[in-house]
């Protein structure tokens, strides 16, 4: 339950769903009800997939272009510190996605399922396995659907400052597992090159 626990945290906050409500909202104000509902469907259901692909592909891919969990730490870290201090600074990339489609592409991939959120699964799937990490994401995923349906509700509960607010806080817990994710993949390659 422990494991559960700390998986959903870390996925809900690279997920940052309700950081994302006032893109989302932006990219769909001139659809239909009905329509907002279908891109928030077929949305929701496209990143879920992109995200179990990595999941059961991710290793192979590793291991096709040479590349270990270590590097991947590391990379990834300093990927999600810069999309982290990014949100903290501004919202200038989200702002440019919101003047594009409203379709599939930039709410699905990278808006839903984006580089923390991948970065996120692959750590998870070595700390706690498969079936714990995909619970997390189920449920997380479940949550996000919920939230980008009822927008309006959740929008006018919170308020626009509460959603700025809390995708700051999002994106500071961020940088602090980035900073962690960083310094754990520099010693373990470091343990691994002196075993080595």
């Amino acid at each position: 339950m422990r494991d559960f626990a700390l998986t959903f945290v870390a996925v809900f906050v690279a997920l940052d769903i309700i950081g994302t409500l006032p893109v989302y909202i932006s990219m769909t104000s001139r659809l239909l009800i009905d329509e907002r509902r279908k891109v928030v469907d077929t949305s929701i259901l496209v990143a879920f997939i992109v995200a179990l692909v990595f999941i059961f592909l991710g290793e192979a891919i590793f291991s096709f272009i040479g590349i270990t969990l270590f590097d991947f730490k590391i990379a990834g870290g300093i990927v999600l510190l810069l999309v982290s201090l990014a949100d903290l600074v501004g919202h200038a990339e989200a702002a440019d996605r919101a003047s594009g489609s409203s379709g599939i592409v930039p709410l699905a991939v990278p808006l839903i399922t984006g580089p923390g959120v991948l970065t996120t699964l692959i750590l998870q799937l070595s700390s706690v396995g498969v079936v714990v990490t995909l619970a997390a994401l189920l449920t997380n995923y479940i949550l996000a659907w919920v939230v980008l349906r009822k927008s309006d509700l959740v929008t006018k509960i919170i308020g626009k400052d509460g959603t700025v607010v809390f995708s700051k806080i999002a994106a500071l817990l961020l940088a602090a597992i980035s900073v962690a994710m960083i310094r754990t993949g520099i010693f373990g390659a470091l343990n691994e090159f002196k075993a080595g």
